[in-house]
Formats: C-alpha cells, structure tokens, sequence
C-alpha cells in the first residue's frame, strides 16, 4: 500500500493539523515540518520568519506532541536551498543541534531530517546518529551515481522529480537504493515546470526571503518562470509536461518508493490533496491539486482530471522529450482544458 508523507501547516480556519491527519492515518506515514522562523522550502513558519513568533510555537509544539500520539514518525525540514555566509559555520550547527534537541524534549525529537545542506546532514549523521537524514528534492539528485557521491551522508533521498515519470527508471533507482541500504522517496504533486531553468534561483529567493522583503525591490518584474510562462495561454500546454502523477496514476508506483510525499504545506485544502491521492481518484480541476495551486490564477477555466485519456501515464512514462514532432500533451490538453463560463 502506497504510504504518504504530508508537509505540516496550521490551517486558517483552525482545524488542528493532527485531525486532518488522524482521518486519513492508514495511509500516512511522516508528517514533515519546519521549525518556526527558519528558512526551508517555503515560506517561513510564523510572521514573516520571525524566529519570536510565541503563538505559533506553542501551537507547533501541541501539534507534534498530538502527532506523535497518531504513531506517524515525524519529519524535520532544514531543506533551504541557501544558507548564506554561515553554511559552513559553528554558529549554523550550534542553531540546528538546539533546536533538534528542544524537540527531543517536545516530542521525543524528530525521526526524520530532509535537508539540501551537506553541512547539515553532517551535523545531524555526528550528533544524533540516531535520526534518519534524508536529501531534499530541492537537491535535484536524479541517479544512482549522484546518491553514491554522498552516500555516507544520507540514509535516503527524493528522486529528482524531472525524471519520475518513467516507473522503469523509478524501479532502477529503487533497486539500487534496496542493494545499498536506503530509502527512496518522490514527490507527486508538485505544480513545478520539469527541468525548470528558474528553480534554483526560486528556491535562494524563498531562503532569502525575510531579507528580499526589507529590499527597494523592482517593480512590474516576476522573476517565476511558471507564472510567467502561462501568462501566454499558448505555452499552457508546458503544465502538462510537468512532473506530477495524476492519483488514478499512483498505483503504478507501489513498492516502486517507500514513501511518498504530498505538497501540502501552503495548500489551502489539504484534505482535498490528501483524499485525491489517498483513494487514488479526483473528480475535480487538476490545477487544484497542484502545490502552488493554480486554480485561482487560472479561472475561468479549469483542467478537468476525468477527461484525460486511458493512455496518458503510459505515453508519459515513453516520453523522450522531443516536443516538437509530438502533439500528443497539445491534443491532451484541448481535451480536458474546459471553462466554467461554456457551462
């Protein structure tokens, strides 16, 4: 049975996270989350990444202290893709070994750190051997040969997700993780462009992110691709290429990863990303299941999840990139691009 890890937030309309969690326990396994204030991902837990934010902690710490009690092991993201000057720095391993140990004090500490940072990894493999460490998918680790690199760092890595598609490469990279002892994991439901030229940057910009917003910042500048990619309604078509697996695609994966991880850390429904992928079925707007979600931006039209064709996850996983002498994601895409207006 395919095993889920999904990312932590604090809902706005005050569910406590752990309830989410508790309907859909069968099938999740981690929970993973950042601590308050510090860079990672996406933005920052709390105000503006104020490391001071008291409120949020308190209901962090509840929510993991009720986590715990569901049984799911619990994930601690340093996944910045940026550190700045202090990537290397006593000072940078002194703040993660605290607020490691705090929550050792919290919840019985974290099972899990995913990180993009060699220097974290090192610190938490030296000073808690105990927690698995595993690499982020921010770290676009796409091979066997590249997971042998830092092998000794890692227990387990995110398959690039560019490459994913494809359930025979998935399986060959598994293999070789089983034969080497570690854990390999994907990330289904990202809205990211493949082989994005952007995502690097993005990510620095979103670890900056506190210090981007104390700037003079230019105006009338976007600098996310996606978003300004699908601005023309002819390059649409690119959303398709991505990276994400439908969840009626999902089975086709299992005992292919040993976990598998949800977006769902700035997702406005959680509980609809979860079903969806949960019951491996979405009858629904497929941009909606995206993290970010671009179902807003993309009103009055919707891509409709029941329309696509029986062939669509075997066409992707033969895929050789080669777009132009291929219509295929163009035809799919007339298919089920629809508008709530033609109703």
């Amino acid at each position: 049975m395919v095993k889920f890890a999904i990312g932590y937030q604090q809902p706005e309309n005050g569910e406590p996270f752990p309830a989410i969690v508790a309907d859909y326990r069968e099938r999740i396994a981690e929970v993973y989350f950042p601590w308050v204030g510090q860079a990672s991902g996406r933005a920052a837990l709390g105000r503006s990444g104020d490391a001071r934010d008291w409120k949020t902690q308190a209901r962090l710490e509840q929510d993991l202290v009720d986590l715990r009690h569901l049984g799911v092991k619990l994930d601690l993201l340093f996944n910045a893709n940026c550190y700045g000057a202090g990537a290397m720095s006593e000072g940078l391993a002194d703040e993660v070994i605290s607020i490691v140990e705090h929550l050792g004090g919290i919840c019985d500490g974290p099972d899990v750190v995913t990180t993009t940072s060699l220097t974290i990894a090192h610190i938490i493999k030296t000073q808690f051997p105990h927690i698995e460490t595993r690499a982020s998918v921010n770290m676009r680790i796409g091979t066997t040969q590249a997971m042998a690199y830092v092998a000794d760092r890692f227990d387990g890595f995110y398959l690039q997700r560019d490459l994913q598609r494809d359930p025979a490469y998935v399986r060959t990279v598994h293999d070789w993780c089983v034969a080497h002892g570690k854990k390999l994991c994907l990330l289904v439901n990202s809205g990211c462009l493949r082989y994005c030229p952007g995502q690097i940057f993005h990510d620095n910009a979103v670890a900056h992110d506190a210090d981007i917003r104390e700037q003079r910042n230019l105006t009338g500048f976007n600098p996310l691709v996606c978003w300004n990619l699908y601005r023309n309604p002819d390059r649409l078509v690119e959303f398709l290429k991505s990276t994400w697996i439908r969840p009626e695609d999902l089975h086709r994966y299992d005992g292919l990863a040993e976990l598998f991880k949800l977006a769902t850390r700035q997702h406005s429904h959680p509980r609809m990303v979860i079903d969806a992928y949960a019951s491996g079925h979405f009858n629904g707007d497929l941009f909606n299941l995206m993290e970010p979600c671009f179902a807003p931006a993309m009103a009055p039209r919707y891509l409709d999840n029941g329309a696509f064709p029986g062939d669509w996850a075997e066409r992707m996983a033969h895929c050789d990139g080669n777009c132009d002498a291929c219509g295929y994601c163009a035809d799919v895409l007339r298919r089920t691009l629809k508008s709530y207006d033609a109703r």
